[in-house]
Order: C-alpha cells, then structure tokens, then sequence
C-alpha cells in the first residue's frame, strides 16, 4: 500500500475526521479496536503485539529510533533499511486507558502558560515526539482551545499515516486543527526544529531515552522556549488483585530490562525533572496509573505477555516458572478475575519563554 499521507517529509495537511474506508487508507479506529481485541482474544495469538513486549533490536522500542546503526540518509534512516512495521492494534488498545491515566491536573497549569506565549494570537505549534497513531493529539487538541497545528514525528511512515487521517479536525472552541508529518529520530531534536512551537508532547517516550537523549530533548525545549507536557511513563511499580508470590520478580526483572543498554527505564522521570530544572524550567509530576479491570481484559492480556517476556529475556532462569505464572495469570484475565494497576508518570515542564513573555 503506498502511504500518500507521507511520502513527502514534512507534508501538510488538513486533520480529518477519520479515515475513509478505502484500500488506500488504513482501517478506520473502530476497526483498529476490533482487531486489537481479536488479536490478543484469540488463544492462538501467543505472540505479543509488536510494541507491547521486549525491543526488537537493540536500540529500538515501540515507533521510535532512538540512535544510529550505520549511514544515514535525511529522514535519519540507515540507507537502504526499511523502517520496521510495528502493529497499530498495541497503540488502540492502550489508547482508551491512556486517556483515562493520564493527569488533568497539569492541564490548568500549560492552558496558563500557552496563554501567555509570545505569537498565541497566530494559534498553537504542538510537536507530538514518537507520535504513534496520533492518540496524544486525539486526547489533548479538543481540551485546548485556539486554532493548532500539530506536527507529528515518528520513524514509521505508516504509522504516521494513520496518525494524520485519524487526526481531530477542531480544537475545544471550535478552532481549526491542522496537522504536518515528519518522519525523525529524537536523538536529532534542536532548538532549530522546535523553532516557532507552542508546546511539545509525547507518550510513553521518556523511559526509553537514554540520559543523553533526555539532556537533549529538554536542551530543545528550553532552547525554542517550549512547554513540555511528557506523559505516561513507566514508575517501575506495578499491583495486581490477587496477588502472586512471583510478582515482585518479576517487576523487579522487567525493570531491569528496562535499563538496559543505558536506557533509564523507571529512572527517566528523575532524570528528565533533573535536566529541566537545571534549564532554568518549573516542573511539575502527576501520576497517571493504568487502572485495568475486566474492561480492559485485552489489553492486560497483551501487557502481560510482553511483561512477563521482558522479564524472562532478562533473566532467561525465570523461564519455566514465569511460564506457568504467565498461564495462569492469563486463565484469571480471561475469567475477569484479574485487575491491575500499572504505575506511570506524567511531566510538565515549564521552561523560561523567549521573546519577552512573562
């Protein structure tokens, strides 16, 4: 299927309301939701869901190419590498729980801010990192009002297509949203891109940036004097009803996985609190934990299987029991007799704005 939407870095275009259901489109969200739901049901589906589970290769995780492998080319791709294709059914199941997690409580104070930046008047310039497809701005364009233009980075173009078809068209006054694609590496994020933004958002992005690659992104922010709204990161903490004598090794083990390779895993928050605050930016954490219960039984069966996998590739002497924990952790989901809740983090770092406001 050729992707129209972005075959040009950097293309504009109109958010709409949905995609249409056509052969060139991707499947509409229903549809996504439909197929999530099937996929992780079904009992021969014992794979996990490409984003959901341990990193391909090292370096990679979920959309985002988080550094070089070799020669590159301007979109920050290997010449000659293919990006991966990483399945939208993990991104739609998460997509309603992380609506529900993440914190309004950190929406007052950037409505605030982003009403006193220099330029408001011409409307909103949000950066949405790692974009997936698209549930970041899906959830925050209709709660912020003013015309926006949203610019959506991933490395997976396909994935970027069903980010800008599936876009909300209107902001929560009315204002028109607009959105632009470009496929890009974070690891690459200056100032000079950032030039002109309002703001800039992610998910589920900082626990898998190496320390560097935090001082980076908040070096950017406070260099084009941007706001920062970071959501949903891991916290490293995880309860499950009822309870399991394997549990905490678990936890402990996939929080290892975590850090490897020198990512931060559940040290990220830490981290990047550290870094925007020595730039000078007031920075504010609210939790924002999935809270999982028979309604969301696809979802944690999914969560669980990639879980309890990076567990395992971690510490490969937890295989035999982790199987048969896995097993019967899944029985207890299927029977809608199992409830999580998984720990994250949301961040809002307000860094000092250019251009003379206060």
């Amino acid at each position: 299927m050729r992707n129209t939407a972005t075959t040009q870095q950097g293309g504009r275009i109109p958010a709409q309301p949905g995609p249409r259901n056509t052969t060139d489109m991707p499947m509409p969200p229903a549809e996504w939701s439909a197929t999530a739901v099937a996929t992780a049901a079904t009992p021969a589906a014992q794979s996990v869901i490409p984003g959901a589970g341990p990193a391909l290769r090292p370096g990679e995780w979920a959309t985002l190419k988080l550094r070089e492998t070799g020669e590159t080319g301007e979109t920050g791709e290997a010449e000659g590498e293919e990006p991966p294709r990483y399945a939208p059914e993990w991104l739609q199941l998460r997509e309603g729980p992380d609506a529900a997690a993440r914190a309004h409580d950190l929406l007052d104070p950037l409505r605030i801010r982003l009403a006193n930046l220099p330029g408001r008047a011409d409307g909103l310039v949000v950066h949405d990192l790692g974009c997936g497809t698209g549930s970041m701005g899906r959830w925050l364009a209709p709660l912020l009002d003013g015309a926006q233009q949203w610019v959506l980075h991933d490395r997976d173009p396909y994935l970027l297509h069903f980010a800008a078809v599936a876009s909300p068209r209107s902001a929560a006054d009315g204002s028109r949203v607009t959105v632009e694609t470009r496929r890009g590496d974070v690891a690459r994020l200056t100032p000079d891109v950032l030039r002109g933004a309002s703001l800039v958002t992610a998910s589920a992005l900082l626990d898998v940036l190496t320390r560097e690659e935090i001082d980076t992104l908040a070096a950017a922010c406070a260099g084009a004097g941007c706001p920062a709204l970071l959501t949903l990161s891991v916290a490293g903490r995880v309860d499950l009803t009822p309870s399991h004598p394997l549990d905490a090794e678990i936890a402990e083990a996939f929080n290892a996985h975590q850090r490897r390779g020198d990512l931060l895993g559940p040290d990220a928050v830490t981290a990047a609190c550290e870094a925007f605050s020595e730039r000078g930016a007031t920075v504010r954490v609210h939790p924002s934990s999935w809270r999982l219960g028979p309604a969301e039984s696809a979802l944690t069966a999914q969560w669980l299987r990639g879980w309890v996998g990076a567990a395992v590739e971690q510490r490969p002497d937890l295989r035999e029991r982790a199987d048969r924990y896995l097993e019967e952790r899944l029985a207890a989901c299927a029977a809608g007799e199992l409830s999580a809740v998984v720990h994250h983090s949301d961040l809002l770092a307000l860094c000092r704005p250019t251009g003379g406001a206060a």
